[in-house]
């Protein structure tokens, strides 16, 4: 009897072998084949994927619905409006950040958000496009340096233009062949080879999160060649990267993003470090990937389960956001208790800008007052450090969320720094008989003016004035 099945297995197995036409070592190269989309390698138009998946690309229309909400939302408006952060025009003065700092929009925006920004100048370069467009993968594999370095204007843009680009869309995060995940921003290969992690071979859930990882992160354009490098060899931490660039980064020749105009400090500006403060916060190390909370599981049409290509926020899907790992919560409760999180960070967050501004000025006093190099020089990096520590937790999408100690944390040693800069121009200022509640006085009616102005591309120019004049950058 046992004979009997064996035999009868083999022989049925070798006409499987034999109808397929191909040898056992083909066999999963065949199972590939047949699941193949039938799409080309190279196709990066996020409309070639409609009919194929139909669920999957309706809800990826989704994130283009714009709705407000209490600390983020997808609405074209400015991160300048007083419900928001109004004294960005002068926290970023003298870089672009006070022209113009608009709230993240949906995916589906990328490219015509970059088009539109103020912040895209003649000067911009293709690291620019690197998150936004479909065809950065192949731009890169087929120029190389050059694209990095590009002209935005006259070289990158068109160029993505000509070869029928989507904004971030299916072939970025997946293989237009086979549909499995992939990672394609070489940036994000390096930087976590730069901390020893085998990418070699992710689990599934690994990848649920890095092809988020890929943009959604910190980085800096490399001074040699504009190329779009993460601060990540120190670890993912606030200080991790505040080491590097302290470090690593000097030492390749990256000093700063600009030079502030009002306090003279080389300054470093945050980007979006959603996946670091992630992998670093409650969630990340118990393993719950990006896309479990933003593109959970749901029922399309009733019936068939799939991924929801509506990335968003998960207090918008708590049922199969939050749900799914919280059945025993009131989700109520769940939501009031993420609101408190994020109430209080925001809290904490305006407290921590408001001494970085202070630090700004008292060091803009130093300098028009003649105050000695070294004390103006430490006292800068005090507020270099103090903003970095605050703007990495404004920079990123979940208001305190994603990492609620980490992120009270960098808050405190935000405030702790900029505070030193001020007890240094305190200690400086009484020394050269500046009094100091004038000054505070000065500051006060600067940031009401910035405040007050209704024009938001006027706004930086309240900044300084005859008080606090603008401390400009040496010349090379």
């Amino acid at each position: 009897m046992v004979r009997t099945y064996q035999w009868s297995f083999f022989f049925l197995v070798a006409v499987i072998l034999i109808l397929s036409g191909c040898s056992g070592a083909d066999i999963t190269k065949n199972a590939a084949s047949v699941a193949s989309t039938g799409l080309s390698k190279d196709e990066i138009r996020s409309e070639a994927f409609k009919d194929l998946f139909p669920l999957q690309y309706d809800s990826y229309q989704k994130t283009m619905e714009e709705e407000d909400t209490k600390y983020g939302g997808s609405i074209n408006r400015s991160k300048y409006d007083a419900d928001k952060e109004p004294y960005l025009p002068i926290l970023f003065n003298g870089y672009g950040f006070a022209t113009q700092y608009t709230e993240d929009r949906g995916h589906m925006y990328a490219n015509e958000d970059i088009r539109e920004t103020a912040r895209i100048t003649d000067k911009s370069i293709g690291s620019c496009l690197t998150c936004k467009s479909t065809a950065v993968p192949q731009m890169i594999e087929e120029m190389g340096d050059e694209y990095w370095s590009g002209s935005f204007n006259d070289v990158i843009w068109p160029k993505a233009e000509a070869m029928g680009h989507s904004p971030i869309g299916c072939s970025d995060c997946h293989d237009p062949e086979t549909m499995d995940l992939r990672i394609t921003r070489p940036s994000f290969i390096k930087a976590m080879e730069s901390q020893g992690i085998d990418l070699s071979n992710p689990t599934k859930n690994d990848m649920r999160s890095y092809v988020c990882g890929q943009c959604h992160v910190e980085y800096y354009f490399a001074p040699e060649n504009g190329e779009v490098t993460f601060p990540w060899a120190n670890g993912f931490k606030p200080e991790d990267m505040y080491e590097y660039y302290e470090t690593t980064a000097k030492e390749r020749g990256f000093e700063k993003d600009w030079i502030h105009n009002v306090s003279g400090t080389p300054m470093l500006k945050v980007q979006h470090p959603e996946f670091e403060t992630h992998i670093e916060g409650p969630h990340g190390k118990a393993d719950v990937s990006c896309a479990d909370c933003h593109m959970p599981y749901e029922r399309a049409d009733g019936k068939k389960k799939i991924t929801s290509h509506w990335i968003k926020s998960p207090l918008k899907s708590m049922e199969q956001s939050c749900a799914t790992c919280h059945s025993n919560r009131d989700l109520d409760a769940l939501k009031e208790r993420v609101m408190q999180i994020q109430d209080t960070h925001i809290a904490a967050l305006h407290k921590a800008e408001d001494i970085s501004i202070t630090s700004h000025y008292y060091v803009n006093k130093m300098i028009s007052s003649g105050v000695s190099e070294d004390k103006i020089k430490k006292a800068q990096e005090h507020v270099r450090k103090g903003q970095w520590h605050w703007d990495i937790i404004a920079a990123e999408n979940g208001a305190g969320f994603h990492n609620p100690q980490g992120a009270m944390d960098s808050l405190r040693t935000s405030i702790e720094e900029s505070n030193k800069a001020i007890q240094i121009g305190i200690e400086e200022l009484v020394k050269k008989g500046v009094n100091l509640e004038e000054l505070n006085k000065e500051i006060e009616k600067a940031k009401k003016a910035v405040f007050e102005e209704k024009d938001n591309f006027k706004k930086k120019e309240h900044a300084i004035n005859s008080y606090f004049p603008a401390i400009q950058p040496p010349s090379k």
